[in-house]
């Protein structure tokens, strides 16, 4: 295997990671953030922490002042706010190292986790290394399974190899290559909220080879005061630019041509997070719901979400939803609330299936309501 030069340096010589973090009214977590960054310094990396102050209203951008004023490896850019998108393009325009990072300001990294994502990358050849993330939530941490299981197999692989790595949507779990990230001419959507998903899905497929560690190497805050663009999915402006980038990932892997990729991203990937909107259905406004009703059409309306990795549950709701039957899958989510559990499981002469009785299961599509083998 051939390493790239920063991977066959000699001992004692230590590579450059170039860590972007974007700020923007974050002031009561920026320090413990860039404190866990500062941290990761080691015999095999050298920091280099760009922080981009998106025009913060708080004390955000001053905080970063102060941690640049005693601290060389910090340096500060301050713009006008424009997005975390933009923040991040800008944080790149300034950089210098070999390798690039992101970290949001409210999160926090790890003691050792990118000493281990570097070693992963240089040991493979890599064009870019991830890891496991734990939700910091009231307190406690906690590993997704999802992510777990994305995980748990040390090792590079190619995404025809594993392609539902591509639900590792995240920008802050991974190093990218910086010859890599230029060539490939990789930058963040600027305008949009869910940037994420774009970038790290074109990134996959354009990487020759890509490098996984079971450990988790991020800490994401889970906030709960209306500010994360993940506690407002009911409003109109989230939902668009949730459809906005899924279309751009699609695209990304309709392009890369193989159909086995295509399939489990659309079924597996692109389905994923489905289930927190269809959350919202109890209750919404019109427009919203026309909305959602157009984007799971023109999404899956030649393959329904009936093959989706999503719940039983939620995948009776999608195909309510592809149907046009608003009432319904609104009772759907109501009585999933309600019950607190798996639904009921019933056998019937076509097989297992899930028992919903607050719609009139003689009008739904059998693959609505079916069961798998894992499932029963």
């Amino acid at each position: 295997m051939q390493l790239r030069p920063w991977a066959r340096r000699r001992p004692g010589r230590r590579t450059r990671v170039s860590v972007v973090v974007p700020v923007y009214d974050v002031e009561q977590y920026l320090a413990e953030c860039l404190d866990s960054v500062l941290a990761q310094a080691s015999r095999q990396l050298e920091l280099e922490v760009l922080v981009v102050d998106d025009g913060s209203p708080d004390g955000s951008g001053a905080i970063a002042d102060e941690y640049a004023a005693r601290d060389p490896r910090v340096r500060v850019v301050h713009t006008e706010n424009r997005g975390l998108g933009a923040a991040r393009n800008e944080g790149l325009r300034h950089v210098t190292g070999e390798v690039l990072a992101f970290a949001d300001s409210d999160d926090v990294v790890p003691p050792g986790a990118y000493a281990v994502l570097l070693g992963q990358l240089a040991r493979t050849g890599s064009d870019l290394v991830t890891g496991s993330v734990a939700r910091w939530e009231d307190g406690g941490l906690a590993e997704p399974p999802w992510m777990r299981r994305l995980h748990a197999q040390r090792g590079a692989s190619t995404i025809e190899e594993h392609p539902e790595l591509l639900g590792d949507v995240f920008a802050w779990n991974k190093l990218y290559r910086r010859d890599f990230w230029e060539s490939a001419g990789l930058s963040w959507p600027e305008g949009v909220r869910y940037e994420d998903q774009p970038t790290t899905t074109e990134a996959f497929l354009r990487a020759r080879r890509f490098a996984v560690v079971p450990e988790v190497v991020y800490h994401w805050r889970i906030r709960h005061d209306g500010s994360s663009i993940t506690q407002q999915r009911s409003s109109l402006t989230d939902l668009r630019d949730r459809w906005t980038t899924k279309r751009m990932a699609l695209v990304s892997v309709e392009a890369h041509g193989s159909a086995e990729v295509l399939r489990v991203f659309r079924d597996r990937v692109l389905a994923g997070d489905l289930h927190r909107y269809f959350d919202e259905l109890p209750g919404c406004p019109d427009d919203w719901w026309e909305l959602l009703h157009a984007g799971v059409v023109e999404l899956w309306g030649d393959r329904s979400l009936t093959h989706s990795g999503l719940t039983p549950a939620y995948r009776l709701v999608g195909w309510l939803v592809e149907q046009g039957r608003r009432e319904d899958a609104a009772a759907v989510v109501e009585h999933v609330r309600a019950h607190r559990g798996p639904l009921p499981r019933v056998r019937t002469a076509a097989g297992p299936r899930i028992d919903v009785p607050v719609i009139d299961l003689d009008t739904v599509a059998p693959a609505a309501l079916e069961l798998r083998p894992h499932e029963v």
